[in-house]
């Protein structure tokens, strides 16, 4: 299963809701029976006790549908008892919630089938997840790492936003990225993505081999039209960031002066149109000290908009939430953001906080004794 800093937005995820469906159809039966003897006109009510099994298709098996059916008839039955009406003017007003009853059935029948197919292509998607985006442990080398990923497309639970962050030989190595489009094109491009910065970030001394290793293998791979944006950051020694921007979203940067945005010094294009000509990524520097923390971020995070079709302010936002906890401080980023656009993306977003924890305050909370 998803961990929780990586599951998706479900909405079929039962709530209060949910779990008071099934005493619906119950409830309207009884208060089709409460206005059949409060007016003394039975037959006259009795098709609409059809709605009770009707609903009860909506989110119970057959034999619960059978059971709401089964009550639909009786009470029926009992309220025909009122009447003068003939018998089998009382049976074809019966039929009526019977034969909706048997219908309902078959509907449910259909319906669980139908969950059950999607409820495997989700644990597939599960397992695709879990291999595309390995789980970031809350601590990576001598960082602090968090993470928030939300597919756009809640039922599939994959999408084509791609973040990596590994340990290696020549530091900590990370990657952002976002991939144009959507659907399984996305997933297998970002798949190519990741495997490449994976193993080149071992092999490669030199983070701008890094870079050139994944365009080559986008070139060979990629359709005309397709590209990658990507942020590829490294900190190979104390005190300093490397970073390489090809046509993402500038990090933030968070220490002690305030929150600013890294720009490229050099703007690249995306990953996979080096072909087609202008500027080669170029390494850029910053500082990066203990307390300082970096937030690398995709496109469906800034172009979020709500119903006034206004772009969440990420910038803006981040000084309210952020604290010394990375996992704290993007669960209740990534909450802001969901109620900014009102409960669901539309868009991929992914969220990486790395931050590099003061020392001398950590040894300082170790040597106070507990209460």
């Amino acid at each position: 299963m998803f961990p929780a800093r990586l599951r998706p937005y479900d909405p079929d995820q039962p709530d209060g809701a949910g779990r008071i469906a099934p005493a619906v159809p119950v409830i309207i039966i009884c208060g089709v029976a409460l206005l059949a003897l409060v007016t003394a006109q039975g037959l006259a009510w009795l098709p609409l006790l059809a709605v009770g099994p009707a609903l009860a298709a909506a989110h119970s098996g057959p034999y619960g549908v059978i059971r709401i059916g089964v009550l639909a008839v009786a009470v029926g039955a009992l309220l025909g008892t009122q009447g003068d009406e003939p018998v089998r003017t009382q049976a074809i007003m019966l039929a009526t919630p019977a034969a909706v009853a048997l219908a309902s059935c078959g509907a449910s029948a259909l319906r669980r089938r139908r969950e059950q197919v999607l409820a495997a292509v989700r644990s597939v998607a599960e397992a695709a997840q879990n291999a595309l985006l390995t789980p970031v442990p809350a601590r990576v080398g001598q960082f602090q790492v968090a993470v928030r990923y939300s597919a756009a497309a809640a039922e599939a639970r994959v999408g084509g936003d791609l973040y990596a962050l590994l340990p290696t030989p020549h530091g900590v190595r990370l990657i952002v990225g976002d991939v144009r489009g959507k659907g399984l094109p996305a997933v297998s491009t970002a798949a190519l993505v990741l495997g490449v910065f994976r193993e080149a970030a071992y092999d490669e001394p030199d983070l701008l081999d890094v870079v050139a290793r994944i365009e080559r293998s986008l070139s060979r791979n990629l359709a005309p039209d397709d590209f990658v944006t990507a942020v590829v950051a490294g900190y190979p020694s104390e005190g300093r960031m490397e970073l390489v921007n090809c046509g993402h979203a500038p990090p933030l940067l968070v220490g002690e002066t305030g929150i600013i945005a890294v720009e490229p010094t050099r703007p690249a294009p995306p990953l996979g149109l080096a072909s087609l000509g202008g500027e080669l990524p170029s390494l850029q520097v910053v500082p990066f000290a203990e307390g300082d923390q970096l937030l690398l971020y995709t496109d469906g995070v800034i172009e979020a908009r709500d119903r006034g079709r206004e772009y969440f302010p990420l910038l803006e936002r981040v000084p309210r939430h952020i604290c010394d906890e990375p996992s704290r401080t993007l669960a209740s980023l990534h909450d802001e953001l969901l109620s900014h656009v009102g409960g669901r993306l539309h868009d991929d977003a992914a969220l990486l906080l790395l931050r590099k924890p003061v020392l001398g305050a950590v040894r300082r909370a170790v040597d106070v004794p507990s209460a």
